[in-house]
């Protein structure tokens, strides 16, 4: 269980394909308090620590790279980083999993006065899933939604958030991971079922 609260940055030093698999190496800030098997979300993605050293590596799994953008990353490329929760820790986010419900690409990141407006295509199954003001996981970016359009959601991004974020590098065209509310996710199946 994650906040969506990033805790840091970090850089991939490679992505290499092993058959349908694939494995992760990246350069990350806290590596000297990670151990073998613990959580981390790389982009909103729970992953588990498979390897440490100079790198941290984790292995991707075919239904991973089918799920998540993670199979557009590349050498150099910046990624939010969070471990996983702690009893006792703050909730300052919402409640992320870190399991990816869809894919989508952001269509607008500009500068507006010292923030920047973001918009995102949302697939039919999350926009279902949203509301104004509700919570969207973004990259593993905790993010409250200001506006939610017929196919897209705008997102308002502080100076904070877009420095302590790969968002500061991120552009339009690039696909994000997306992971909807978990209460809004239980509501709907649980409407559905009855």
């Amino acid at each position: 269980m994650f906040t969506g609260l990033v805790e840091a940055t970090g850089r991939v030093v490679s992505l290499r394909e092993k058959g349908e698999q694939a494995q992760l190496l990246l350069h990350i800030p806290f590596a000297e308090e990670l151990a073998l098997g613990d959580s981390v979300a790389i982009n909103g993605c729970c992953l588990t620590v498979a390897s440490l050293g100079q790198y941290t590596g984790f292995d991707l799994l075919t239904q991973t790279l089918n799920l998540s953008a993670l199979k557009e990353l590349s050498e150099g490329s910046s990624v939010n980083l969070e471990r996983a929760l702690a009893i006792g820790d703050r909730l300052g986010g919402h409640f992320v999993q870190g399991h990816i419900d869809a894919t989508s690409s952001i269509t607008d990141l500009s500068p507006r006065g010292q923030d920047h407006r973001l918009e995102i295509t949302l697939p039919e199954k999350i926009h279902a899933l949203c509301i104004d003001q509700g919570s969207l996981c973004i990259d593993g970016i905790s993010l409250t939604i200001a506006e939610l359009t017929q196919d897209s959601a705008v997102f308002w991004i502080t100076p904070h958030t877009l420095k302590s974020t790969h968002l500061s590098e991120a552009h339009i065209g690039q696909l994000v991971n997306l992971e909807a509310d978990l209460l809004a996710k239980y509501i709907k199946k649980f409407h559905h079922d009855r």
